[in-house]
């Protein structure tokens, strides 16, 4: 099945927590619950239209690894697997 999401909206498949930072520091309960959540943007929109008629290309590709708010994104499971829908103002930063 393959999903198309509409106007400024992504498809993104959420990239596993980690519990340790690369340099070694062990996150707390706390600050994984305030922390943004990750994941790999794997199908974009044509882009939000504008009022004159014209489409504000997004500026997320897909392939690129975004973090987003925890409680931003829309929930949904096709064929046992999870996916997320966000606006890309809901985006926060692309990883690089």
């Amino acid at each position: 099945m393959k999903l198309r999401p509409l106007g400024d909206r992504l498809i993104v498949k959420p990239v596993a927590k980690e519990e340790v930072t690369k340099s070694g520091l062990i996150l707390p309960d706390t600050a994984k619950e305030e922390r943004p959540e990750q994941g790999e943007v794997i199908e974009v929109g044509p882009g939000k239209l504008l009022e004159n008629g014209t489409r504000q290309a997004l500026a997320v590709k897909v392939g690129e690894k975004v973090l987003f708010k925890k409680y931003a994104p829309d929930e949904f499971k096709i064929d046992g697997v999870e996916y997320l829908v966000l606006s890309e103002s809901d985006i926060m930063a692309i990883v690089e």
